[in-house]
């Protein structure tokens, strides 16, 4: 009897996790020290639906320190508002301008950061991984993978959102990816002290 109620208790727990997988929010972000982009979805039934899809413009603040600060508040924001189970990040590329890769990485950290603070684990895919995933082309061009999204989730885009379109992606890059199994996704890490022990040098 013992065996057979453990077994029992445990094929419980395995359905809810099952249900739970199938139910969640996932918020993808596209960092940006100009635009940071946004994108919601949400998995029911293993039907996929936009929540939400937008842009938060930093151009109009002068110091770099304060265009981090408005993108640790905002994604701090859209985590209480939305409830988001996961954070799907876009990576970023890496171009000839040094400072403007510095300051990618940045307002990458500090969205990153934002998540782990409220214990949103997190999971970083780069943008042909995301293409490959959306289209089959990990070269597609960003028109390409704007118009497979808005097939995927009924939603017509308005060209001023185009550059929304790499957060909503990374958001259903995720998932159709399998976390534990995604050969293209960078580490998961379930909190801020995960994320330190394996990057020890982000401390500072």
């Amino acid at each position: 009897m013992l065996k057979q109620g453990s077994f029992y208790f445990t094929f419980v727990l395995h359905i809810k996790l099952i249900l739970a997988t199938n139910d969640r929010i996932i918020l993808g972000i596209d960092p940006g020290t100009l635009v940071m982009c946004y994108g919601l979805v949400h998995i029911q039934n293993n039907k996929l639906s936009l929540i939400a899809l937008d842009v938060i413009k930093l151009d109009k603040l002068d110091e770099h320190s304060d265009r981090l600060k408005k993108i640790f508040e905002r994604v701090v924001e859209l985590i209480d508002q939305y409830k988001p189970d996961e954070l799907a990040i876009e990576a970023p590329f890496f171009g000839k301008n040094v400072q403007s890769m510095l300051k990618l990485g940045r307002a990458q950290g500090v969205a990153i950061a934002a998540a782990l603070s409220k214990n949103i684990p997190m999971t970083e895919y780069s943008p042909k991984k995301i293409k490959m995933s959306i289209t089959g082309n990990g070269n597609a061009s960003k028109e390409q993978v704007a118009a497979m999204l808005e097939s995927l989730l009924n939603f017509k885009h308005d060209d001023k959102y185009l550059d929304a379109t790499d957060a909503l992606g990374a958001a259903v890059c995720h998932y159709f990816q399998n976390k534990t199994a995604a050969s293209g996704a960078k580490k998961s890490y379930s909190g801020w002290d995960a994320f330190i022990k394996d990057n020890p040098k982000r401390k500072a």
